[in-house]
């Protein structure tokens, strides 16, 4: 990989282009102990920036800042240095940002980090100039009236505050996020009824609430007397079938009730930035998200929502040490704790430590015991690791746990698969079926059921139409169409088998079944050397290693019988 090209000073001074100058990091700042990898005196500062800009392009910002820091200390007055160094520092949470950023006084993002100190210093005057020096384009057009609207209140003057947000609370299109922060800050201002008003109007223009905006809604409701629909509001985050469900408990639902979100303005401040770095996330842009998050975190370091959405930047990036060391010291009381727990399962799997991961789980699974979601992860992380028959019985518990809404098709899809990997077909096609009484156009099971069907020989015409619909729910799935294909082929339609392996290889070329499974099909059509084509290339593209050797002695044994 070559060297990372560097920025220049003034597209690093912009906001967008500075969060986007740098790479994605690594973690938070090095504990107490760690030994520094930069050796005394072996590097010119040249050599260290290098190193530094080395490490951004290779996204490990911790070494990163180790090295810009110290070509920062060799070269104290070179502005790329001082750039990258500052934006190195951010993206690790480390204390020398809030140095750098002093010296860097036309850069938004250093304004941003220093507008936060400031009002955690009370100085709320300079924060707010800091706040409107920041444009109203690219990343900070919605968040700079959001932080500007929490500075004004926390000089105590709301009306200007709640001034501020007007503007994206009118018209057509009002701003659900403005109107979350708006309710927020009335809530603190001791409005119910506006606040009330304001978070219905958030509520309204989020079809999908998250956590987050219930944990606030919850409180402001029940605040402004509509207990009854808080905790509704509040429940219906137990009814999914995602990690959220397992925040459903009593004590959480009375906590969200009591407690409010948000207490200060400087708290206001960290929820604007985590809301943008939630966003970021939500469109795949972990560097930012990552940046915005370590934003928040000064303001806030306890928090754990933003802790989370860096979090999973890092995992992003494959920093599992790090994400590790984020969410080490999660307090056990903390509504998102169990969300933590499987962040930090998903990266032990990822560091190849199995086992820490499954007892970290089990340990969730015993302290949630009515919760599907624990061992319904212990299951998919051993049918991942394609430990079938060992997830069985962890689905067992997840699917017990559940009952028999119509949310739990996904867990009797997911245990179907491992029953079907480890020989168990009769119970696999029981839960296959009762996943498609649920959820009757669920592709996928449609898809695994009528492929499964194929293969055995069994209820070919049913698979057909079950394929067939699979394949119009989902046109663009390469696998699916596969499906359909192989199907056709062991129908004996063999055009119509043609036709759809090739849409398959189209949507995914490089694998090996699906390249395979054309070559057959055209062998079977009388295309011989685009036959022997398929099965060269399925080897090419890293087949599973039971598959090589089948697929080698097929494509021998034809290539010696299409000799002239």
């Amino acid at each position: 990989m070559g060297m990372a090209v560097v920025a220049s000073p003034r597209r690093i001074a912009l906001l967008a282009a500075a969060m986007l100058a740098g790479c994605a990091a690594s973690g938070g700042a090095p504990d107490a102990g760690t030994p520094n990898p930069i050796p005394p005196g072996r590097l010119t500062a040249s050599g260290t920036y290098l190193a530094g800009s080395y490490a951004a392009a290779e996204t490990d910002t911790r070494a990163a800042a180790d090295f810009l820091l110290e070509a920062l200390r060799l070269a104290p007055d070179q502005p790329e240095v001082l750039n990258r160094a500052f934006l190195a520092t951010v993206l690790d949470g480390r204390p020398e940002a809030v140095r750098i950023a002093r010296r860097l006084p036309e850069n938004e993002l250093a304004a941003m980090l220093q507008a936060g100190a400031d009002a955690m210093a009370g100085r709320w005057d300079r924060a707010e100039t800091r706040v409107r020096s920041l444009p109203r384009q690219g990343a900070s057009q919605i968040l700079q009236p959001l932080l500007l609207a929490w500075v004004q209140f926390g000089r105590g003057n709301t009306d200007a505050a709640m001034a501020t947000l007007r503007p994206m609370l009118e018209g057509n299109r009002p701003s659900g996020i403005a109107a979350l922060h708006g309710a927020m800050i009335a809530d603190l201002a001791n409005r119910p009824l506006e606040a009330e008003r304001l978070i219905r109007l958030a509520l309204a223009h989020s079809p999908e609430p998250n956590l987050r905006l219930v944990q606030i809604s919850a409180g402001i409701l029940g605040r402004a007397g509509k207990e009854a629909e808080a905790m509704k509001l509040v429940e219906s985050i137990s009814t999914g079938g995602d990690d959220l469900a397992m925040l459903g408990t009593p004590d959480v639902r009375r906590r969200m009730l009591r407690d409010r979100a948000v207490n200060s303005a400087v708290e206001g401040m960290a929820e604007a930035e985590l809301a943008l770095a939630g966003a970021l996330r939500g469109q795949n842009a972990p560097e930012l998200a990552l940046l915005l998050a370590r934003l928040s975190l000064r303001l806030r370091p306890d928090f754990v929502p933003a802790l989370l959405v860096a979090a999973e930047s890092l995992m992003a990036e494959n920093h599992y040490e790090s994400v590790l060391s984020l969410l080490r010291n999660v307090p056990q009381d903390d509504p998102l704790y169990p969300v933590v727990i499987v962040r930090r399962a998903v990266a032990l799997d990822r560091l190849d430590r199995p086992d820490e991961a499954i007892a970290a789980l089990q340990a969730l699974s015993a302290a949630r015991p009515d919760s599907p979601q624990p061992p319904a992860r212990i299951g998919d992380l051993l049918r991942s690791r394609e430990r079938y028959a060992e997830a069985v019985p962890a689905y067992d518990t997840a699917v017990a746990r559940a009952g028999d809404a119509a949310n739990t098709w996904p867990l009797l899809y997911a245990r179907g698969i491992a029953l079907e990997r480890s020989g168990q077909w009769p119970r696999a096609e029981a839960d296959f079926k009762k996943a498609l009484q649920l959820s009757p156009e669920q592709p996928y099971v449609l898809n695994y059921l009528g492929y499964t069907w194929v293969e055995r020989g069994e209820n070919l015409a049913e698979a057909r139409r079950m394929l067939e619909r699979a394949a119009a729910l989902r046109p663009q799935d390469g696998n699916i169409a596969d499906s359909l294909g192989w199907a056709l082929f062991k129908l004996g339609d063999v055009p119509g088998a043609v036709k759809w392996l090739e849409r398959a290889v189209e949507l995914e070329s490089r694998n090996a079944v699906i390249n395979d499974h054309l070559g057959d099909a055209y062998w079977a059509a009388g295309r011989r050397r685009e036959a022997i084509f398929q099965w060269r290339r399925a080897l090419a593209v890293d087949p599973e290693p039971k598959e090589t050797p089948r697929i080698a002695a097929k494509l021998r044994e034809h290539e010696a019988t299409s000799r002239p």
